[in-house]
């Protein structure tokens, strides 16, 4: 699309607010950071131009982190912990650059990563709770050491949801016991979604160039949505798990959160190996490219059949008008679009689904406590509902641990409760639902509302979503990305194209097509509630 047909598409995809509203200059309540919205390739030119360094950037990152994650007005409390060898790391890289050039292009970037992934250095691996903060897991998790090889410096991890979001069935989104509550930059009082709540913050407020973060039921792609980024969950064993607190070995896959669909495909080919110690990374029906910005196309979605997933339409009027302009937009730029194409039986998914994490949960920890070694703090899942009950005032003041208490006492994965659920959703969510629908209609994706937007932080009652089109691709084990589509009363709104297995790079041209088509994106002006008056 040119650029004529962008401005409209991007001005009336603001719906009730902020499109007819005077700029309001008080509004703006952080200083404007240099590195600001900066991509990879913006960060690499400034470093081979020799204007920014790997050191320079970290250090201009970690002074973005105190101003704006520590103190200020926003606060947003997203990076649970800063790396305290990250300019050591950046200066050896910066050496390395000048008498060897670049490795790549994520040489000298800065990376935010979600505190549930193993790092064995000065930082603390958690998922968020003070019953791992004495655990030092003795060697990085898989992915680190692929972002470690490209070159990138970790600069620190991102607070999240407390395990993920599993502890709980009434949880709220973005709180931990270790580090506290995360605050969506777009409004204050708003939430912004799990787990991957930090790196979603983190990212859109620029306090980092791009973050990694975990999913095992929506966990990447909604907080993205929330936070008006881009955000991808792989195939299921397209990246390593080896190294990641697990909630559910059939779901649970890391994936990159960036400001650019480009950017997700350049962190995505790094993050992107076969690991020994992960059977699902070495499927032989695997598909993996070692560059997934070569499938990056403007003109992707001429020629390609989507179909509109209307079973996730339908829950607010508001959410509905943002993505009939992103759908005429699709439309515009040639993608023939089948409506409906609706994914059956995906309400009929839900208890199995929590059967399915329930034993996997229990199952998944006892490993992961056992690769830590005689020094981890916990063996069992049973360990940590002692500590939480011990420690009630401090882990526990809002929500309690319903979900960890019906896991603990379910049985192995050889159980016939187990397997029969596992079937049940792998038959409807794949074999009767995303590949019987795809092949019906002859799609190449799926799109849908990623998300609502984002609910009001309430501590009290808990989170108060709606409108989730994780789930089928989430069951399935199949990928999705979710890319800025409107806004509501200013808060993001996302476009999620989802479909079979291994198609990353099919869904990563529709998605940068859309998104190079309508430019929506707009970054955060940290205010303190939602623009509710025109």
């Amino acid at each position: 699309m040119g650029a004529a047909a962008a401005l409209p598409l991007g001005a009336s995809a603001e719906t009730k607010g902020g499109a007819s509203r005077p700029a309001d200059k008080s509004a703006d309540r952080v200083d404007p950071f240099e590195l600001d919205e900066l991509t990879i390739a913006d960060l690499q030119q400034a470093m081979q131009s020799g204007k920014e360094s790997a050191r320079s950037l970290v250090k201009k990152y970690q002074a973005r982190i105190e101003a704006v994650d520590r103190k200020g007005p926003a606060t947003l409390n997203s990076v649970i912990e800063v790396n305290p060898d990250a300019l050591e790391i950046a200066e050896a890289l910066d050496r390395e650059r000048s008498a060897k050039g670049a490795r790549g292009p994520l040489h000298g970037i800065p990376v935010l990563i979600k505190d549930n992934i193993d790092t064995a250095d000065r930082m603390h691996t958690t998922a968020g709770s003070l019953a791992l903060v004495d655990a030092h897991p003795s060697e990085d998790a898989f992915l680190v050491r692929r972002l470690r090889e490209a070159g990138a410096v970790i600069l620190g991890k991102t607070n999240l949801s407390e395990w993920a979001n599993i502890r709980c069935s009434y949880s709220t989104s973005g709180w931990s016991g270790r580090g506290g509550l995360t605050k969506n930059p777009y409004a204050l009082d708003r939430n912004p979604c799990g787990s991957s709540s930090g790196s979603g913050a983190a990212v859109a407020a620029s306090l980092c160039a791009v973050a990694v973060g975990t999913e095992t039921d929506g966990s990447v792609v909604s907080p993205s949505s929330a936070n008006g980024i881009v955000g991808m969950k792989p195939t299921v064993g397209l990246v390593s798990r080896t190294g990641v607190i697990p909630i559910s070995y059939s779901q649970d896959t890391a994936g990159p959160m960036c400001r650019t669909v480009r950017d997700v495909a350049i962190l995505l080919g790094a993050l992107a190996d076969s690991d020994p110690a992960d059977k699902a990374t070495t499927d032989d029906k695997r598909k993996a490219l070692a560059d997934y910005s070569k499938a990056l196309d403007p003109r992707g979605l001429k020629g390609a059949r989507i179909g509109v997933a209307r079973n996730y339409f339908g829950f607010d009027d508001t959410v509905d008008a943002v993505l009939g302009h992103a759908l005429d937009a699709l439309k515009h730029e040639g993608a023939t679009l089948v409506d409906p194409a609706e994914i059956p039986n995906m309400d009929k998914v839900g208890e199995s689904e929590l059967t399915v994490h329930l034993y996997e949960l229990k199952s998944g920890l006892a490993n992961y406590f056992a690769r830590l070694g005689k020094h981890a703090p916990m063996k069992s899942l049973k360990d940590v509902i002692e500590f939480n009950e011990k420690h009630k005032s401090h882990e526990m003041p809002y929500f309690g641990q319903d979900l960890f208490e019906k896991s603990v006492k379910k049985g192995s994965l050889q159980s016939y409760e187990y397997q029969e659920a596992l079937a049940r959703c792998r038959r409807l969510a794949r074999t009767e639902g995303i590949d019987a629908t795809m092949d019906k209609f002859k799609l190449d994706a799926f799109v849908a509302p990623t998300l609502g937007p984002a609910c009001l932080t309430d501590l009290v009652v808990g989170d108060r979503w709606r409108g989730e089109a994780s789930t089928a691709a989430a069951v399935s084990g199949y990928p999705s990305i979710t890319v800025p589509a409107g806004f509501i009363f200013g808060l993001p709104i996302g476009l999620l194209f989802f479909g079979r297995a291994w198609s990353e790079a099919t869904l990563l041209k529709l998605a940068y097509a859309f998104e190079q088509a309508t430019k929506i994106r707009k970054p955060p002006r940290f205010l303190p509630s939602a623009e509710l008056t025109a």
